[in-house]
């Protein structure tokens, strides 16, 4: 059972990073429509939903041993740079928190800065987590200096 479950979740993985890797590689300036004043891109909600969720599941729990949970962890409450860098450049097999995981993230730079910065506030504000918000600034100034 355990191994058609992995091979499932291989397929769909791999399926996602098909989707993820066909998507242009400049970043948009901005999604969605007008509210109120300026653009206004994807809300962090719906970008987690679109391009995270899975991976990380809808309860951000993650899955053992492959993909790392976004609740309470060191990565998500700590540092923001580290996080933003991690959707901007991807991450490979890793260790967080004294656990390893072992699949590939892809890269999401073609997400805009506000998409990544809306997706990041949401995450490190949800699943338990309590952490400060990301602004579209911090994801440009590290953009500038990827990789």
């Amino acid at each position: 059972m355990t191994k058609i479950f992995s091979i499932i979740l291989s397929t769909a993985l791999s399926a996602v990073l098909f989707n993820v890797s066909a998507q242009p590689k400049k970043p948009v300036t901005h999604i969605g429509t007008p509210t109120n004043g300026p653009v206004q891109g994807l809300s962090g909600k719906a970008v987690y939903a679109k391009y995270c969720v899975s991976c990380h599941q809808a309860d951000g729990l993650g899955v053992q041993k492959m993909n790392p949970p976004l609740s309470k962890t060191s990565w998500i409450e700590g540092d923001k740079s580290r996080i933003i860098k991690v959707v901007l450049n991807g991450l490979s097999a890793t260790e967080i928190d004294d656990e390893t995981y072992n699949n590939v993230m892809a890269s999401f730079d073609f997400l805009s800065d506000r998409d990544i910065a809306n997706v990041l506030t949401y995450v490190r504000s949800s699943f338990g987590n309590k952490a400060s918000a990301v602004l579209p600034e911090e994801v440009s100034k590290l953009r500038t200096k990827k990789k």
